[in-house]
């Protein structure tokens, strides 16, 4: 797989992270993050692989994160209830969404993306 970054055009990280990636000259492929979320593997990936808390997911200061009270559910949900959420909603996700074989990201943090790039 190669690197996948999920974003959202009108979203201020994202912008600054794919002006990281290209200042890097990191090749990778832009994917919608709305119209095309990532999928339950993937963000199983991310979870499993990468051991990122699956709370650590989700947007929470997106609309549909207040919306749908995410929130107040979020303690009683399992693995594969966030997991299904998440795949089914790309505006519940924390962007950018940055995914590859070997590692996953979530948001963006310089700091933490110098020690990948």
């Amino acid at each position: 797989m190669k690197i996948k970054v999920y974003e959202y055009k009108n979203c201020g990280t994202c912008k600054k992270a794919l002006k990281y990636l290209d200042q890097k000259k990191v090749i990778f492929e832009k994917i919608p993050i709305r119209e095309a979320p990532p999928s339950e593997k993937e963000i199983l990936l991310m979870i499993d692989k990468y051991n990122i808390d699956p709370k650590k997911l989700f947007n929470t200061s997106g609309g549909d994160y207040r919306e749908l009270k995410i929130k107040d559910k979020i303690d009683s949900l399992t693995k594969k209830q966030i997991v299904s959420l998440l795949s089914s909603n790309g505006n519940l996700i924390k962007r950018p969404f940055l995914i590859s074989d070997t590692f996953g990201l979530v948001g963006f943090k310089e700091e933490e993306w110098n020690k990948i790039f």
